[in-house]
């Protein structure tokens, strides 16, 4: 099963795609901890798409760009790429932020992606005509067990 939608890209419709992604997970019964990962990682890749990916935005107005959403489930699988035509960005090539001995010493930010690989059994990007491509992929049995 394939589901997708499409957003323009502005920290408005954020909710919207949550939204989408609850609904779906509520149809599939998706256990507790996938459903929260996965809206989780959507919720942390959107607002760093629509905030990084168009700097011509901040002249030109939100929704200058698109960002469509796939979701499909393949056995045990759920798999969820979230495409978008803004700057080239892997943010799979991030390193994990540094350990810190004391919330002083915690930087903000920067952490999105740590939340991210705790939840998500595997993260691709690639750069497709033009356009990112994160792909976040779930186990459904794992999470169940969690």
């Amino acid at each position: 099963m394939r589901d997708s939608l499409e957003v323009p890209a502005d920290l408005a419709q954020i909710a919207h795609a949550l939204a989408w992604l609850e609904q779906i997970g509520e149809r599939d019964a998706w256990p507790a901890r996938l459903r929260f990962g996965m809206e989780l990682s959507l919720d942390e890749a959107l607002t760093n798409i629509v905030s990084y990916a168009y700097p011509e935005a901040l002249q030109a107005g939100p929704s200058i760009g698109h960002i469509t959403l796939h979701l499909a489930r393949v056995d045990d699988q759920v798999a969820l790429t979230i495409e978008d035509d803004g700057v080239a960005y892997d943010p799979t090539q991030l390193p994990p932020p540094a350990a810190v001995d004391s919330i002083d010493d915690a930087e903000i930010g920067g952490h999105g992606m740590q939340l991210m690989r705790h939840y998500m059994d595997a993260i691709r990007y690639a750069r497709v005509d033009g356009r990112n491509q994160l792909t976040l992929v779930a186990d459904c049995g794992a999470a169940r067990g969690a």
